[in-house]
């Protein structure tokens, strides 16, 4: 079961993004899926029409404000949005042999994993606001919770993401908006096959779906999982610095090319 009438999803063509639109695709539900690729969108709307829903898709680059406002305008011209899930993301790093990232490719980050995510719901938050209900769902990670030095980039794109999410759900929940802060950790996925390095506590990406599947229907303020290793990061983030820098240094997060 759906439980919204009107979904839209960004970073739709693979990963968590298509494995949420197939579950929440149901008879009488609407999505609207958000990616670059269109080929792969259009995989991913078979699948969900096939599951009873009513889908569009927008090819499309969330650092694309003008287009992205443009195609969430078309489709609510049918009916408002009830949720809006900021799902797309990119990881950059240190190369498997060593090489940093460099200062544009941490920028790229902050603006696709930050910046895409308030291009897709500022749009929509003044009619969720007027109507005094909607949801919102932002996919972070735990890699919010504490800088790592393989991926500081990343880190800080979704540690900013976390903030203005729970910025957001403070400000917004008095007036009818929920706001779901999603962090998950390493799970099955071709963003996570390029992190070469150890991978704690790792899922299959459909039980990382129905993780963020489950907070999103319920309204959940956050969700973060698995909770051991984000209580880990947290309680990395309290210890004194230098205590913190030599644990994390202990993780080796080489990033592989896109």
């Amino acid at each position: 079961m759906s439980g919204f009438a009107s979904v839209v999803i960004s970073g739709a063509s693979r990963g968590l993004g298509a494995e949420l639109a197939r579950r929440f695709a149901a008879p009488g539900v609407r999505l609207l899926l958000v990616a670059r690729s269109a080929e792969a969108l259009r995989a991913v709307a078979a699948d969900c029409a096939a599951r009873g829903a009513q889908v569009e898709v927008a090819a499309l680059d969330v650092r694309d404000a003008e287009a992205l406002a443009a195609a969430l305008a078309a489709f609510e011209t049918a009916g408002p949005v009830e949720l809006v899930i900021a799902n797309a993301g990119t990881s950059l790093g240190t190369a498997p042999d060593g090489t940093p990232e460099t200062g544009a490719a941490a920028a790229r980050q902050v603006e696709v994993n930050l910046l895409g995510a308030m291009h897709l719901v500022g749009p929509l938050l003044p009619g969720m606001l007027a109507r005094g209900r909607g949801a919102v769902g932002l996919v972070a990670s735990v890699a919010a919770l504490r800088g790592l030095p393989d991926c500081a980039g990343y880190c800080a794109s979704k540690a900013g993401l976390l903030a203005w999410g729970e910025g957001l759900r403070a400000a917004l929940g008095p007036r009818g908006i929920r706001v779901t802060v999603i962090c998950p950790g390493f799970f099955d996925s071709d963003m996570g096959a390029r992190f070469l390095g150890p991978k704690p506590m790792g899922m299959s990406l459909g039980a990382a779906a129905a993780r963020a599947h489950r907070a999103l229907l319920r309204g959940s303020g956050r969700a973060v999982f698995p909770a051991p290793l984000g209580w880990l990061l947290r309680i990395l983030a309290l210890a004194p610095p230098g205590l913190g820098d030599w644990a994390v240094r202990l993780m080796r997060f080489r990033v592989s090319p896109e």
